[in-house]
């Protein structure tokens, strides 16, 4: 992967039009390929979705930004649109885990293990644009993607 920190330049001066494009182009690509990677009954988008949440969570703030890009792949998640107050409870009961943060990572880090070296980056890469989406990756941001990297 590029430089990490240019590459987090990039995604935060993304216009809106270009990142939603890129975004949707990356998870077009990942989910499918999770669903038919997807093994022991795990649906392909709730590991997914783990992986979305844990990049939201990881500084631990919901931004509307963040809940605008993330609201299409809730509903497909869940079969229903999600309000945002919906979507902030979600959010607020996976944050009391947020103490567990680098146990999910290294749970994550060996679920990527299981994928080819260009799905793990399209993964991380979506985790990193949601993270950029409010025109900042924070530190503790990059702590959770560089986590997924190793």
């Amino acid at each position: 992967m590029k430089d990490f920190d240019k590459l987090c330049k990039e995604f935060e001066k993304m216009d809106v039009l270009s990142y939603t494009a890129y975004l949707t182009e990356k998870a077009a690509t990942v989910l499918p390929a999770l669903q038919a990677a997807a093994e022991n009954g795990v649906d392909g988008s709730a590991i997914f979705f783990s992986f979305i949440m844990g990049a939201i969570a990881s500084d631990g703030k919901l931004a509307e930004e963040e809940f605008a890009i993330i609201s299409p792949l809730l509903k497909a998640f869940y079969n229903r649109d999600v309000t945002y107050e919906e979507c902030k409870n979600v959010f607020n009961q996976y944050k009391k885990e947020i103490k567990k943060l680098p146990v999910v990572a290294d749970q994550m880090v060996d679920i990527l293990g299981l994928f080819s070296d260009e799905l793990k980056n399209d993964i991380v890469i979506i985790c990193l644009m949601i993270c950029a989406i409010d025109g900042k990756v924070s530190l503790k941001e990059k702590k959770w993607i560089k986590q997924l990297m190793a």
